[in-house]
């Protein structure tokens, strides 16, 4: 016989638990996990910062159950999409609804919140070992879910950045996918997911990527542009927190006395990071608005450009996650007003495509939003594909973009 009182007790605390993961999902997702505090967290749900560490002792873990819990509801979405058959397209469609479906149910708020992956790698170990693993094991389902008698062709770098390519437009949708309904999110999977397998190019095109020799250049002076590189990798890696003033100026060995003669405080030299990336984005886009040829070459030359400077020592752009850590509502406002804005440049550029005919008839502005997140991700593709160069992504990545995931790879056809 049960102790009266037990199983309410496990209840209680099995709720208390999950309150305080979900609440430290919005918090983390709205402040970046080195920005939220303990106390905030407990604060949003009624308790005290000592009630909060009897469920998790440290932040870390319980940044690390939120992410675990993350990754698991994207397991759970792979593994039913691999359930559905052996067809490439079939599969890849399940993954899209099943995530719409995850997404439009906590917009509805019959699922829990769940953190994005945004600031994985500022945690520290072991608890990065064991979310890395977890991460790892779930980004295998996605691969498998391109493993079929349409893509025997590819290699394995092939369907490893495919296979980040499919994960990284999954992340993007969260932050827009909200312009419509909840009730209209199937629509907008089954679209992300026709252009992720087929790809956006008309009849006649081909691929023939443009312009290898230009990429476009950041305009600040050698001292400036390199706080600013050291800024934008450490913000990527660790996001806004936790890229410091002391591990910047480490990271260029440099002091902090250094760091505050260039500039005034941290926020303003994110600042120049973001208008950095957007400068080198703007020249992509006008070169693509105003170069001759057919939209689609001009939309692959420019994402060619984009992605090969990501992976080059100039790079990688600020990935536009960064945003939701900004400590200033202003500047975040703006910063994600510009990402829409030059999103919309690609989007013009694809309407030019399918007015000429290079480009087949889909919907462009989520055309545009599956480009950018693919560019924005490029910067960790070598998590993916060691030793990538500048020279290989184009046929090895872009060339997915444009073509779709069952397209020829390197050294394929």
């Amino acid at each position: 016989m049960l102790i009266d009182g037990a199983v309410p007790a496990t209840l209680r605390f099995q709720e208390k638990r999950e309150a305080i993961l979900s609440a430290a999902a919005l918090l983390f997702n709205e402040h970046g996990l080195k920005g939220a505090t303990l106390a905030d967290i407990a604060g949003s749900v009624g308790l005290v910062t000592n009630s909060v560490t009897y469920y998790y002792r440290k932040k870390e873990d319980l940044a690390k159950a939120c992410l675990l819990r993350s990754i698991a509801a994207f397991d759970a979405v792979a593994t039913a999409a691999t359930a559905t058959g052996t067809d490439v397209p079939d599969r890849i469609r399940a993954f899209y609804r099943g995530h719409a479906q995850l997404l439009a149910a906590m917009d509805e708020g019959s699922q829990v919140p769940l953190i994005a992956f945004n600031d994985i790698r500022a945690l520290p170990e072991p608890q990065l070992g064991e979310l890395f693993d977890a991460y790892t094991a779930m980004f295998r389902r996605v691969r498998g879910l391109l493993k079929g008698a349409q893509t025997t062709h590819l290699g394995r770098d092939d369907l490893n950045a495919r296979a980040h390519m499919v994960l990284s437009i999954a992340n993007w949708m969260g932050p827009w996918i909200d312009r419509v309904e909840p009730a209209g999110y199937a629509r907008i999977a089954d679209r992300v997911s026709d252009i992720v397998v087929h790809g956006v190019a008309g009849a006649g095109s081909v691929w023939s990527p443009l312009d290898e020799d230009w990429h476009p250049t950041a305009s600040a002076d050698g001292t400036s542009e390199a706080f600013l590189r050291a800024a934008t990798v450490l913000v990527n890696e660790q996001g806004y927190r936790g890229a410091s003033v002391d591990r910047i100026s480490a990271r260029l060995n440099l002091t902090k006395g250094s760091f505050y003669h260039h500039h005034d405080n941290k926020l303003d030299l994110i600042s120049a990071c973001f208008e950095r990336t957007f400068a080198v984005m703007r020249q992509a886009l006008i070169r693509a608005e105003t170069s001759p040829g057919s939209g689609w070459s001009r939309a692959c030359a420019a994402a060619c450009a984009l992605v090969r400077y990501q992976l080059s020592v100039e790079g990688p752009l600020l990935r536009a996650t960064a945003t939701s850590a900004l400590p200033d509502t202003a500047q975040r406002e703006h910063v994600q007003a510009t990402l829409r804005r030059l999103t919309e440049r690609m989007t013009g550029v694809l309407v030019d495509g399918m007015v000429d005919g290079s480009v087949r008839p889909l919907d462009p502005a989520i055309a545009a939003q599956t480009t950018v997140a693919a560019i924005n991700a490029a910067a960790e593709l070598h998590r993916w594909v060691p030793g990538v160069t500048p020279a290989v992504a184009a046929d090895l990545y872009v060339r997915a973009m444009f073509e779709g995931v069952l397209c020829a790879g390197v050294g394929s056809g």
